[in-house]
């Protein structure tokens, strides 16, 4: 007989996911997922979550809510929380105390009521900028890219004299730079894990996400992830909008390959007290992704809006060393993103999607978080 796993935030785009994935292994699944309006609109019920998984509606700062969810629980999967750099910035207080006074409630309770195994979503904002090498071979961990200067400065960070730095895959021992409200609520979770879990007689383990993707994923939320954005703006006839000069480099992960890593993590013996990096290992332009995505839902002739300004907050490249994952865990993504843009783009075409970017950055802003 399979595990009682508890997934708080569950009911979200990972969630589901990880969800069916547990259920397929003879897993008992609860969730317990407080189903905001921003990422599940005014649904009472999760679409696409599987009937078999026990739902519970509550918030995770919630102590009597916890309490209940974890009885009987043998592990934890904690992905409850707040999501999205630019909105941090400005949301902090709701920030902070969903993802940060969220952890504490949550590991109040499991002290009274432990559990074998807590896996925590972590984030590659904690990163900043990622791993760089400069024309003289060294390596760099605390590269800062400053405000641009003029119009035509570059927008890649660059050394002391001023020539450009080249982006190494980042692993994990790389020192975070938080660089946004967001990517410190997640380090904050991350270490709150990894800190009580070994205290209580538990085992922590925390897999630092890349930008994930795949159907199912909210359309609606302009906070969500950047393929998801993309696909809602496409899907109602507008321009993807993209920040700076569309040439920063992110590694997009398929949703079920995020599945099974957290499986892994909840799984692997060696996974206790580790942090991971989970993403696909191939990285690509902003651009060149827009580009894919309208081609894949028919919308080539919708050229992305490259809008040159920069949002506070945002990182450069951070590109993913899956060397740990691969040799500890045994991961490895399998998804094609060809294959995968595909199966977004069919998907999107099913749903309707409200475009509320606009409403998104007219908010940055006026907080003067766009310069």
């Amino acid at each position: 007989m399979g595990d009682s796993i508890l997934i708080t935030g569950g009911a979200g785009f990972i969630g589901r996911h990880l969800a069916r994935a547990l259920l397929s292994r003879g897993h008992r699944v609860r969730i317990l997922d407080s189903m905001i309006e921003q990422v599940h609109g005014n649904a009472l019920q999760p679409v696409g979550l599987d009937p078999d998984a026990e739902l519970r509606i509550g918030d995770v700062r919630d102590t009597a809510a916890v309490q209940s969810a974890l009885q009987g629980v043998d592990k934890v999967v904690h992905l409850a929380a707040e999501v999205g750099v630019g909105q941090s910035m400005y949301a902090v207080d709701r920030y902070v105390s969903v993802n940060d006074h969220g952890t504490a409630v949550l590991f109040q309770q499991l002290i009274e009521q432990p559990v074998r195994r807590v896996v925590v979503a972590s984030s590659m904002s904690i990163y900043g900028e990622g791993l760089y090498q400069d024309s003289q071979g060294n390596c760099l961990q605390d590269v800062v890219r400053l405000p641009r200067a003029a119009d035509n400065a570059p927008w890649d960070p660059v050394d002391s004299r001023g020539k450009p730095l080249r982006p190494l895959p980042t692993p994990e021992w790389k020192q975070p730079a938080l660089a946004s409200v967001y990517a410190i609520t997640k380090y904050v979770q991350e270490r709150l894990t990894l800190t009580l879990a070994p205290a209580y007689g538990m085992e922590g383990v925390a897999l630092r996400l890349w930008n994930v993707y795949g159907p199912g994923q909210a359309l609606s939320n302009p906070y969500t992830g950047v393929l998801a954005i993309f696909a809602a703006r496409l899907h109602n006839g507008q321009r993807p909008m993209i920040f700076e000069d569309g040439l920063q480099r992110r590694d997009f992960v398929h949703v079920e390959d995020v599945a099974e890593a957290f499986i892994l993590a909840l799984e692997h013996p060696r996974a206790a007290g580790g942090v991971f990096n989970i993403a696909s290992g191939e990285d690509r332009t902003v651009s060149q992704v827009a580009a894919l995505l309208a081609e894949a839902m028919g919308r080539r002739a919708l050229a992305p809006e490259i809008t040159g300004k920069a949002r506070i907050g945002d990182v450069r490249h951070c590109i993913p060393d899956l060397t740990r994952a691969r040799e500890v865990l045994g991961y490895a993504a399998r998804h094609d993103f060809s294959a995968g843009l595909a199966e977004l783009a069919e998907w999107v075409a099913q749903q309707q999607a409200e475009d509320r970017v606009q409403q998104a950055r007219r908010e940055l802003e006026a907080r003067g978080l766009v310069a």
